[in-house]
């Protein structure tokens, strides 16, 4: 899904589903960004390259956690700041955006890997043993189905409080 709004659907939903364990702020950064990849890929055409490359990788996706936490710790008084307009207060430790962050990134590869013959997910094998094993259309009514939930879930969030 190349930076598509699609992975926020999940991340929103388990974000808030899951607000104490995962870093909020993070794991709606952390779901697509790994689509720099394939967008960079489009967008500047890379005759050869292939769309979904070592980011898509979980290796690439670790690495890519790691420097993103490190960003996200430095600039978390601001995002904390941000979630409260939102009405989502939330403190995060620099362990809590690290798990964050491999969780989202991980988990964007998890769904690409049932969609496109390009990701090599357990790099440096090149098999890819989840493709097609859950149907595109499934993938996609997840995501979907997920945004109308994360929305009912936000509501009685604020209602609550």
């Amino acid at each position: 899904m190349p930076f598509t709004p699609f992975h926020w659907g999940p991340a929103l939903l388990f974000g808030l589903l899951f607000f104490s364990i995962f870093d909020f702020f993070s794991l709606l950064i952390s779901s697509v960004i790994v689509d720099i990849e394939p967008f960079y890929n489009l967008y500047m055409y890379r005759p050869g390259a292939r769309l979904h490359g070592f980011l898509h990788t979980y290796l690439g996706a670790t690495l890519l956690s790691i420097l993103l936490s490190l960003i996200l710790y430095l600039i978390r008084d601001y995002t904390e700041k941000l979630l409260e307009v939102f009405k989502l207060r939330q403190r995060s430790s620099f362990r809590k955006i690290l798990f964050t962050n491999i969780f989202g990134t991980y988990f964007h590869i998890f769904l690409d890997s049932f969609l496109y013959t390009d990701i090599r997910p357990f790099f440096p094998l090149q098999a890819n043993p989840l493709l097609y094993v859950v149907s595109s259309s499934t993938v996609y009514m997840f995501c979907t189905v997920c945004f109308p939930l994360a929305l009912i879930v936000y509501l009685y969030r604020i209602w609550k409080t």
